[in-house]
């Protein structure tokens, strides 16, 4: 993150008028395009298409399950997600799920080799061990991991329970995701989520027994109610349980959207100057206690392989957020999972009957795509350079002019022009073509992508709603 007095520069009074200039709706990026592109024109038949010509590659792969049931809903949630009680709804879903899973391995032919595994939600751990055990068999009948492979789970430590880290363990599973979101009994108690700390410690503390290679903890700055001692206390506990990883994202309020949001009060939410102040502390604390800023809001210990991944340039970003195993192809098994097959996005879809009811479809072949985007060349370089951004904070564009074989200074001349801006206030260096993010510029890098983005030069951009970027 550069040096810490460059980070604390961000509490002085120019810093907050660029989040009053700079702090707009914009992407998050987890794709480009993104999923406001997504059009019903690419279905089943054509991801089929695409993973048939898949299937003539031999790279590994990235594999991900959403699995959407929750008992209760956390109010400032963005996920798909089925909150249900009943074990009926669940039974129907993991039956349409291998189904599913038998489809697409059938589809892929002889490459079923694994490099990235996760599981999401939703509460992967809603599932009972047995149901867990029952699932992983499933995928361990069409798919083989190779050695090193990574398969990660999130899990909600509310529900999770010792046994449930003892199945997954010897599952193979060795990377925990654990929400936390804050600690503060007075935030988690209005946005329905109370969830003690010495729970949360207690079930990490398991977790390492059991050998776990690596656990991730993720805070959301921006709650209703949160100040900076409350969330600067967050963060000391954070600290002390000493995570190899942990997530600080900002809360993306869009009520319009997630109907649960509109049981926020809005005047509980943190005004933008606050939500920079509190942001900056992660930061200054984090670094503090050792760990290494990657990419846009993540943090590792020196001694976690992500922290490795950005000294020798493999740290990768997909659906399923920063990643040291990146597979060219991402496929996508459940309710709205979201895949990246054969330079193509592809969304199952998005309600649980439709989705169960297009995998017993005999004309879809078992699959279940709603809507989705097949990639144009533009779309593929200026991904690239968009995940670099996010990635790296750096950029080279003769070095992606090599890899694309395009003229950099003309294709991105207007784009280099208005990154000259950003220059004067800070947020980037620009030397013979190369772009570094600052350590400022970092709390605003999906500003700086946007610069990249055709999709927000289009007369309907206006009509796209996102989240604020700060």
């Amino acid at each position: 993150m550069g040096a810490m007095t460059e980070t604390k520069t961000a509490t002085t009074s120019d810093t907050l008028e660029l989040i009053r200039r700079y702090d707009r709706p914009g992407p998050r990026y987890t794709s480009y395009p993104t999923a406001v592109e997504f059009h019903e024109g690419v279905d089943a038949a054509v991801y089929g298409e695409h993973l048939d010509r898949a299937a003539q590659k031999a790279e590994p792969l990235s594999l991900y399950f959403h699995l959407p049931f929750c008992s209760e809903r956390c109010l400032y949630c963005g996920c798909n997600v089925v909150i249900t009680r009943k074990s009926e709804v669940l039974r129907v879903y993991l039956e349409a799920l291998r189904r599913e899973i038998a489809a697409v391995a059938e589809r892929l032919g002889s490459r079923r080799r694994l490099r990235q595994y996760h599981w999401g939600g939703g509460t992967p751990t809603y599932l009972s061990p047995r149901e867990m055990a029952e699932l992983h068999a499933v995928v361990r009948q069409h798919f083989d991991f190779e050695d090193g492979a990574e398969l990660a789970v999130e899990i909600d430590p509310r529900v999770t329970t010792v046994e449930h880290l003892q199945q997954l363990r010897e599952l193979g599973f060795n990377r925990l995701s654990m929400g936390v979101q804050d600690f503060t009994p007075e935030v988690q108690e209005i946005v329905h989520r109370v969830q003690p700390y010495e729970e949360t410690r207690q079930l990490l503390q398991a977790a390492r027994g059991l050998g776990f290679d690596s656990v991730n903890v993720d805070l959301i700055y921006g709650l209703p109610l949160q100040t900076l001692a409350s969330f600067s206390d967050t963060l000391d506990k954070v600290l002390e349980l000493r995570p190899e990883r942990v997530a600080v994202y900002s809360y993306a309020h869009m009520p319009w959207l997630k109907v649960q949001q509109r049981q926020i009060p809005e005047d509980t939410l943190p005004t933008p100057e606050v939500k920079l102040r509190l942001i900056t502390a992660a930061l200054d604390q984090l670094r503090g206690g050792g760990y290494r800023a990657i990419g846009m809001d993540h943090f590792a210990l020196p001694t976690d392989e992500m922290g490795k991944a950005v000294e020798d340039g493999t740290l990768w970003r997909n659906f399923m957020g920063y990643t040291v195993r990146h597979a060219p192809d991402v496929v996508a098994c459940g309710m709205s999972g979201i895949g990246d097959v054969g330079g193509a996005y592809f969304q199952n879809q998005r309600k649980l009957k439709r989705y169960e009811d297009a995998v017993a479809d005999p004309s879809t072949g078992g699959l279940a795509v709603e809507r989705g985007v097949v990639l144009s060349p533009e779309d593929q370089l200026r991904r690239h350079v968009i995940t670099a951004l996010m990635c790296t904070f750096h950029l080279d564009l003769p070095e992606i002019g090599e890899r694309f074989a395009i003229d950099p200074a003309a294709t991105f001349a207007a784009e280099w022009e208005a990154l000259k801006g950003l220059e004067d206030d800070g947020l980037v260096r620009l030397r013979d073509q190369v772009v570094e993010v600052t350590p400022l510029g970092r709390i605003f890098v999906r500003n700086i992508a946007m610069v990249f983005d055709q999709y927000l030069k289009t007369p309907e951009a206006g009509d796209r709603r996102f989240s604020r970027t700060v």
